[in-house]
């Protein structure tokens, strides 16, 4: 009995082993079947308009280094580190005394030329009376008059040398040239500063509002929106390093005289309004160029594009889920994704995350991604 039992047993374990290994082998065969999983998406379809992006750098529109036009020690310092101040406003003192001395000799100089000029000059009129009595001798009297004509360049030369010494006193007091934004205070009082090709930067000043963006746009560009009428206003928009948009709307000001052989490109300028004082000169700005009409374009993410030597592909996927190798051209970007300008059509459904598991006239097992969610679509 219980050796029948035994062998009922290892029968009934035999059947179910076969079974396990049929359902393994057929799930093996579906999965062969069915193929390797690839993310799959719905090229994007949607109107646009085309922009350009540029990296740059921003520039104050008035930069000035504040130097020191006279000799002499600081004695005051008026403005606070990084303050905003307005044109006119001043920034540092020089010690005024010898320049208001040679004032006052100047304008005594000046009051003793004109005194002599006086004197002179009634001289030369009494000269005229007498000579027309012949009473004065003809070398006197051109004695008299050269004395006039002398006494006359003498008060110009005083009065030349008293604006002079009016000038280099008003020297003294260095106001800003420009409204603006102030730096540090390079040399505090008790400093002697003097004049010359080696004179000492005192401090900078920075315009705030407007302000520059600089970049270089290459050729195509230039031809496409730029070289047509300079005089146009092409619109721009400019996003800081940490913005992921462009916050900021200017025009083109300015577009270099020539294009940089060497490298293709050409040197841009645009304006944007800074009221707030955030854009500072020097930081890194993205600048999007271009506008124009709007149309309708396709756009794919730029994970699903492949290079073959100078091609760009992507892998497309059929209804009956074969993989397909496409060629394409390429745009420009549009919100992270890339324009395909020939090679895709609305509808189509691209490989965009397992590309190296799909091979042309293969079968994959499709799983359905959002384009714009794509690996690499805010790129």
């Amino acid at each position: 009995m219980l050796t029948i039992l035994l062998i009922a047993g290892g029968i009934a374990a035999a059947v179910a082993s076969q079974r396990h290994s049929g359902r393994s082998a057929t799930n093996a065969a579906e999965s062969t079947l069915q193929g390797p999983q690839v993310d799959v998406a719905i090229v994007t379809s949607r109107v646009i308009t085309d922009w350009q992006i540029y990296s740059g750098r921003l520039q104050a529109v008035d930069h000035v280094d504040v130097r020191p036009l006279v000799s002499g020690t600081i004695v005051a310092v008026h403005f606070r580190d990084g303050a905003l101040i307005k044109k006119g406003d001043p920034l540092f003192t020089i010690d005024p005394r010898q320049y208001q001395a040679e004032v006052d000799r100047a304008a005594a100089q000046l009051a003793a030329a004109e005194a002599r000029f006086a004197y002179v000059s009634t001289d030369a009129k009494r000269a005229d009376r007498l000579l027309t009595d012949n009473a004065i001798a003809k070398r006197d009297y051109e004695e008299k008059q050269n004395a006039s004509r002398e006494a006359t360049a003498g008060v110009k030369a005083a009065t030349a040398a008293l604006e002079a010494a009016q000038v280099n006193l008003g020297y003294t007091r260095i106001t800003a040239p420009v409204s603006g934004r102030v730096s540090r205070a390079e040399l505090t009082v008790g400093n002697v500063v003097s004049v010359g090709a080696n004179a000492p930067i005192l401090t900078t000043i920075v315009s705030v509002s407007p302000i520059y963006a600089s970049f270089d746009v290459d050729e195509q560009t230039y031809l496409q929106y730029l070289g047509r009428d300079r005089n146009a206003r092409v619109p721009v928009s400019l996003g800081l390093a940490n913005e992921d948009g462009y916050s900021r709307m200017g025009v083109v000001s300015s577009v270099d005289n020539r294009l940089d052989t060497s490298s293709g490109t050409i040197r841009v300028r645009a304006t944007f309004d800074n009221p707030g004082g955030a854009l500072v000169p020097g930081l890194y700005a993205r600048v999007r160029v271009g506008g124009g009409v709007p149309h309708p374009a396709i756009l794919v993410s730029e994970a699903a594009i492949g290079t073959d030597q100078a091609k760009k592909y992507v892998m497309t996927v059929d209804k009956a889920n074969k993989v397909h190798y496409r060629e394409i051209q390429l745009g420009g970007l549009s919100d992270g994704l890339r324009v395909v300008t020939s090679g895709l059509a609305p509808g189509d459904r691209v490989v965009v995350s397992g590309v190296q598991r799909a091979h042309p006239g293969e079968t994959v097992s499709v799983h359905i991604v959002d384009m714009v969610g794509a690996p690499g679509a805010g790129a």
